[in-house]
């Protein structure tokens, strides 16, 4: 089969365990998985209206931050159980489109209101990011071999065990100077910002080959869940990095 050539074996397993649809109408598709995604997408702007509105509303002001931890902690277990539950994405992809809509919606409102205009720009970049990914892997500029695959995600898991050790430094009042508006806090930024574009390079693949495998037809929803956790990590990044670029210039 043709994904077996890909240069991507570890799909194998992934694929395998979810099986083939016995009838090629439901079977996975790209332009499937790109409706999905769209949909996803306008969740995740309408959680995000939400929270933005209500931040510039007296009578609901006090709601965004109760919102931003609803959208934290419900999103992460939501996604959770999407990753180890594949069948279940039909379901909660939706529900995790919202919830991260509410985080975004927080986090861009509350930095767009000490940086102007911040926010429509690390939209339009992390957008601009996303057609040049897809253009490089469109023509092949970029491939998803299983080395590429291997270096991208473990330079992933690094930036998670980052995330991990920064969060509970700041439990004893330790601030990670990765987070400051230095030049070293920006070339980590930019760091993680690339790794983060590069991680598309690994969702389209795995779109391409479901699609190819003919996947059942909720593994659309699967690659569309996958795909918006990356857009998602991208943007938040992007938006880190101009604010602190944003500082740094004050």
């Amino acid at each position: 089969m043709a994904l077996f050539k890909s240069g991507n074996p570890s799909l194998k397993n992934v694929f395998e365990k979810v099986g083939q649809a016995t009838d090629a109408s439901q079977a996975m598709t790209v332009n499937g998985t790109i409706g999905k995604t769209g949909i996803l997408l306008a969740l995740v702007a309408s959680g995000a209206i939400v929270t933005w509105n209500m931040f510039g509303s007296p009578a609901y002001s006090g709601l965004v931050m109760p919102l931003f931890w609803i959208g934290l902690i419900g999103g992460l277990i939501t996604a959770l159980v999407v990753t180890f539950k594949k069948e279940l994405a039909p379901y909660l992809s939706p529900v995790y489109a919202v919830l991260e809509g509410f985080v975004l919606g927080g986090i861009s409102v509350m930095l767009n209101a000490y940086y102007p205009g911040i926010a429509l720009q690390a939209i339009i970049l992390t957008f601009a990011v996303t057609t040049i990914m897809l253009a490089l892997y469109y023509f092949k500029v970029i491939r998803a071999t299983q080395k590429f695959r291997s270096v991208v995600i473990i330079a992933t898991g690094a930036i998670a065990v980052f995330y991990l050790v920064s969060i509970i430094l700041s439990f004893f009042g330790i601030t990670s100077p990765a987070y400051a508006a230095t030049p070293l806090g920006i070339g980590i930024s930019v760091f993680i910002v690339v790794i983060a574009a590069l991680n598309l390079i690994l969702d389209f693949d795995f779109i391409e080959q479901g699609s190819e495998y003919q996947a059942p037809k909720f593994m659309e929803w699967y690659g569309a869940f996958g795909l918006m956790v990356t857009l998602i990590w991208l943007y938040i990044e992007i938006l880190r990095l101009l604010a602190k670029i944003a500082a740094s210039s004050r």
